[in-house]
């Protein structure tokens, strides 16, 4: 059978409808290539979750942190994840930022607290009064407590008023009685005076009446003898008169003696009048009381009675770490936190230590080192802080210092 030559119409090409141009061998490497793609995706992904959770720390991973015992940014020497209310030790505080200088610290009262003792020379007197409570504002001088030994130093006092009115009028007695000494001295030589004129008088005319040999020998020599004894009797009359004239050695001594002993008791007076301080507590300075340790009838400890302050002013004691205290210049702006506080306080750095010693603020972390050097720097807060703070003394907070700001 003969095909027709007019049935035979050339072949057309195909419509291109995209699955032409696809061949077997092109299906498999286009697809590992969209796998390719999705792994900088994935990283992005996992990046921005761990950012978003060191900073938020969501519950879930505060459950995780608890459940493994891990902590945020144990691995590196920075705490990158802590907050700064967290930091309690000197060793995280010293890497908690580049810029700032951060320390331990605590509140304090202008000048520090003062612990007001019991007068020296107490000895073992008890509390007998105490006239304030926690929370007065005293004045310099006032009295804050009494002690049982007033009773017996005001005896004193008494015992040494009464020696001194003696010593008074035996001063008084010994200037009257030389007074009537003086006077009976003048009357005794006045008196020997008139006999030994007597005297001379009779021996004048005896001796004429002797020289006459009307008279004895014997009436003579008694007549002589008579007037002897009275011009004698007058020399001694004056010897005694010049004892008791004024400007004379005894009676000077005499006075002497009686002024002394009036000195005497009035410093004895005076000593006790001044040891009758030694009942009273006065507050060294003006201030509010803090703390009162002990109570009426107890034994004043030796660390002090009560806890003075001047709260108008508070300041913060920082301790910086000595490798810092480099950048720390007078001036500086301070930013002070703590979970006690509604909002942090703020300050300026007003004096710094000029010796390096051993920190005395530490956290409660057995583990944490006690032993590092720090230097103190002293804060003094603006008023508005400084009134926030003033119920606060000893409160520990963590001080951050913008080093460099007052330049």
């Amino acid at each position: 059978m003969t095909s027709d030559p007019a049935d035979k119409t050339p072949a057309l090409p195909l419509e291109d409808n995209g699955l032409a141009s696809t061949t077997p061998d092109q299906s498999p490497r286009k697809t590992g290539r969209s796998r390719l793609l999705l792994i900088p995706l994935l990283m992005l992904t996992l990046f921005t979750g761990a950012v978003i959770g060191m900073y938020f720390q969501p519950p879930g991973l505060k459950v995780f942190f608890r459940a493994t015992g891990l902590e945020p940014g144990a691995g590196t020497n920075t705490p990158i994840a802590v907050a700064i209310q967290q930091v309690t030790t000197q060793q995280q505080v010293a890497v908690v930022s580049d810029g700032d200088v951060v320390a331990l610290g605590r509140i304090i009262p202008r000048g520090d607290i003062i612990s007001v003792a019991t007068p020296s020379g107490a000895g073992d007197a008890r509390i007998a009064e105490i006239r304030v409570a926690e929370g007065d504002e005293v004045e310099a001088n006032e009295i804050l407590a009494v002690l049982d030994n007033l009773p017996q130093l005001q005896s004193a006092i008494s015992s040494a008023e009464a020696t001194l009115r003696v010593r008074q009028a035996t001063l008084t007695q010994t200037r009257a009685s030389n007074r009537a000494s003086l006077a009976e001295a003048q009357a005794s030589l006045e008196r020997a005076e008139a006999t030994a004129t007597a005297a001379r008088a009779d021996l004048a005319r005896m001796t004429s009446l002797f020289e006459r040999g009307v008279t004895t020998r014997a009436q003579f020599d008694q007549i002589v003898a008579t007037a002897t004894e009275a011009e004698r009797d007058v020399e001694r009359a004056r010897a005694t008169l010049s004892r008791y004239a004024t400007g004379s050695e005894t009676i000077q001594a005499d006075i002497a003696v009686a002024e002394a002993n009036l000195d005497a008791a009035r410093a004895d007076l005076a000593r006790a009048r001044q040891d009758l301080e030694r009942a009273y507590v006065r507050a060294p300075d003006r201030g509010r009381v803090l703390d009162i340790k002990v109570r009426a009838g107890e034994r004043p400890p030796s660390d002090g009675i009560i806890d003075l302050g001047d709260t108008s002013q508070m300041t913060v004691e920082a301790e910086v770490y000595q490798t810092m205290i480099g950048r720390v210049t007078i001036g500086d702006p301070v930013s002070v936190s703590a979970k006690a506080l509604s909002q942090p306080l703020t300050g300026i750095v007003s004096a710094i230590g000029l010796k390096i010693g051993r920190q005395s603020i530490t956290s409660d972390d057995p583990a944490s080192n006690t032993d590092a050097r720090v230097v103190d720097v002293i804060v003094v807060l603006d008023a508005a802080s400084s009134e926030q703070a003033r119920n606060l003394t000893n409160l520990e907070a963590i001080v951050r210092i913008d080093a460099g700001r007052s330049q």
